[in-house]
């Protein structure tokens, strides 16, 4: 017998967790969310928010060294690394308080502790009070994912590091291996070598960053070797002999292995999700390569049990995530779903340069048989970019020839982040390249070169 009855039983309290609890409850359901370790999971506690307040010390710190170009005179410049930390997880701890409150206003009851579905619509939470038992007609599975660990090259927490790790060092590394040029693996690298850490990164296949666009990846890497990075393609890391206070590592680069000495290795080869301990397999939820099957609208092969973000499979973004939560608590609460379009999904990674992308590559593009239109724009060619010192970056969009739809934007350089969803807006609403056209784009912004891009598309670029 149930010791609480509720409609619907969220396990996890990351983005997508929290944000379907909330969204269920404003629909009027009596909601649970149960979590194991942190109120807003990976993202907010070792993952989006921290990272990003690390990154921008570090972009403070570079701009510091180059006061000189801006008229400005300042002492010597320098870090503490200690007081970097404290204010990422100070920046965290802050946020995780606020989900906590989000909770309470929308009368979610929270239960701390490890969730298992130990039967139809039952939950059983193991916490410091013993053991509870839950019931709900509707229950989702949003329990994120860890990083992956590959044999022999497993973290330690002091040669070999995880993003935690990273997140939280004991110590600034001198000679940095960065395995991975994903969006976590770059990161790391940016921050770490903007800091003054020799750095070196591996990426097994042909080229960095895999996701983006080719032409993005090969210009973002030609900025990150110009800022002293050493980038390995086509490499893989074989072996890690750990001495004392130093890594060997044996990298196979073509047909030859060079071995390479660093005292701190960061492993960021992806992601692996948390399906274990659930009782997914009893009751018969499907799962392929760690993560749960669902189909669009979120749910599983069992009937009740839904699944969302990281859990549910790519693209694993915390927006995602959220987006997911909201899909499912209305798919629940008065059957209304939205799915989710993969490739209507931003990809934001906060490395110097920035770098963000919606919609197909351009590979991918023709790969689906469409007749492209490719426009492109430096940052070089825009007044804004050049006043703030950022004029190294590039905007490239890509159009459906025949119907003028935009199929995909991709950019690099500063602020690109943000840029980004004006983009996805128009993807959205399916705008044509006749209405970017038309708009009126503010002067001096960054965003005159979304503009510029398209119009460079039809060979109409005013100002390049």
């Amino acid at each position: 017998m149930a010791d609480e009855t509720f409609d619907m039983i969220v396990i996890g309290a990351g983005p997508g967790g929290y944000v379907a609890a909330i969204r269920a409850a404003q629909l009027g359901l009596k909601v649970a969310i149960v979590e194991r370790d942190h109120m807003g999971g990976i993202c907010l506690n070792w993952g989006c928010i921290p990272t990003k307040a690390l990154l921008r010390s570090a972009e403070v710190y570079h701009l510091m060294q180059r006061a000189a170009e801006f008229g400005l005179t300042a002492g010597k410049t320098g870090f503490d690394l200690a007081a970097v930390v404290k204010r990422s997880r100070k920046v965290a701890a802050q946020l995780n308080s606020g989900i906590g409150h989000l909770m309470k206003k929308n009368k979610v009851t929270v239960f701390m502790g490890a969730a298992s579905l130990t039967g139809e619509g039952q939950v059983t939470v193991k916490t410091v009070k013993g053991a509870e038992v839950l019931q709900a007609a509707h229950v989702v599975i949003a329990t994120g994912a860890r990083a992956r660990e590959l044999p022999g090259l497993e973290a330690d927490g002091d040669l070999v590091w995880t993003y935690k790790h990273a997140l939280d060092p004991t110590r600034m590394p001198k000679d940095l291996l960065v395995i991975g040029s994903g969006a976590i693996g770059i990161e790391f690298a940016s921050f770490y070598n903007t800091l003054g850490a020799n750095t070196t990164v591996v990426e097994v296949m042909d080229r960095i960053l895999p996701v983006e666009d080719a032409e993005i990846a090969a210009f973002a890497k030609k900025q990150f070797v110009k800022q002293g990075m050493t980038v390995l393609q086509g490499a893989s890391v074989k072996q890690l002999d750990r001495g004392k206070g130093s890594v060997t590592a044996h990298i196979e680069l073509g047909d030859k292995t060079v071995t390479q000495q660093f005292d701190t290795v960061i492993s960021a080869v992806g992601i692996v999700g948390n399906v274990e301990d659930l009782g997914l397999e009893a009751l018969g939820v499907k799962t392929d390569r760690s993560h749960i099957v669902t189909d669009e609208y979120y749910r599983t092969s069992v009937k009740g049990i839904y699944a969302i973000g990281d859990i549910a499979g790519a693209p694993w973004l915390a927006h995602k995530a959220s987006h997911e939560g909201v899909g499912v608590a209305e798919l629940i609460a008065d059957g209304n779903p939205h799915p989710v379009k993969p490739e209507s999904i931003a990809g934001c990674t906060y490395c110097q340069p920035q770098i963000a992308s919606v919609g197909y590559t351009e590979a991918k593009a023709k790969d689906l048989g469409y007749d492209i239109q490719v426009g492109r724009f430096p940052f070089a060619g825009n007044g804004k970019a050049i006043a703030l010192g950022e004029a190294e970056g590039m905007i490239k969009t890509i159009f459906d020839a025949k119907t003028g739809e935009l199929l995909g934007a991709h950019m690099v350089g500063a602020e690109v982040t943000e840029l980004i969803q004006g983009y996805v807006v128009g993807r959205a609403l399916e705008t044509t390249e006749a209405d970017l056209m038309n708009t009126v784009f503010p002067h001096p912004t960054l965003s005159e070169m979304m503009h510029e891009s398209v119009l460079d598309a039809y060979g109409r670029a005013i100002h390049f």
